[in-house]
């Protein structure tokens, strides 16, 4: 598989941990974040990483460049502008092979999720795009028909709603998105014309012609560090 992974966040939530470097070069258990997510994605089988850049990019740069990864480790450099998730990942597009899906990873997660269970599960649905999912309690939902298709999203604290499939709405399972997903490279076809747009959008508009399937993840272990709590609590779990 050939992986990209999201780096190129400002880390504004940690506050003094990203003062003077990015949150991808946040501690956890003598590693920074960066190294945890490159570690993973290559002992589960990466034959490529893409990085994207931007905060503190020179840092982050000169961290992957210091070390032997075994495998090739490119960089995807935003350092002029941020281009959220969408964009980041149209941006560098150029850096994939054409005809492999790629799996996309943020990285301020920590899992023990078994990643080629996920490419397993998403290469037999055929779909576009396989989302990783969670019950945990949040704020923002995806929203799956029985049969795992993406119907729509929705957002409790403003109850806005955005639908993909109406008939069935209504019932569907809420599930929250763990920041890990898969791609086809076709995706790349369905991309608006401009830089900078949230890939959450791309896939609730395909969701709509298109097969967009949930991966229900139950692995012991899933967390968002990219907030003070769940930092301390991942350096309770992992030592430091």
């Amino acid at each position: 598989m050939q992986a990209m992974l999201f780096a190129a966040g400002l880390g504004t939530r940690l506050k003094d941990e990203t003062a003077d470097k990015p949150k991808a070069l946040v501690d956890v258990g003598g590693k920074p974040l960066l190294q945890h997510a490159i570690e993973k994605l290559s002992d589960e089988g990466a034959s490529r990483i893409v990085v994207n850049v931007h905060h503190f990019a020179p840092q982050v740069i000169n961290f992957i460049n210091s070390k032997d990864w075994g495998v090739p480790v490119l960089i995807s450099d935003e350092s002029n502008k941020l281009l959220e998730t969408g964009g980041g990942l149209k941006f560098a597009s150029h850096l994939f092979t054409p005809n492999e899906p790629i799996l996309i990873y943020n990285v301020d997660i920590l899992s023990n999720i078994n990643l080629q269970d996920v490419i397993s599960a998403h290469k037999q649905s055929n779909a576009i795009a396989t989302l990783v999912v969670r019950q945990r309690e949040t704020q923002r939902y995806f929203k799956f028909d029985s049969e795992h298709n993406l119907v729509g999203w929705i957002n409790k604290k403003t109850s806005e709603t955005k639908v993909s499939r109406p008939g069935n709405f209504e019932k569907a399972t809420e599930m929250a998105f763990s920041g890990i997903h898969i791609v086809e490279p076709q995706i790349f076809d369905f991309m608006p014309a401009e830089d900078r747009f949230s890939i959450v959008q791309v896939y609730l508009e395909l969701a709509k012609t298109k097969s967009i399937k949930g991966y229900f993840d139950t692995s012991e272990l899933w967390m968002d560090v990219g907030k003070p709590a769940q930092l301390e609590e991942a350096r309770r779990i992992y030592g430091s």
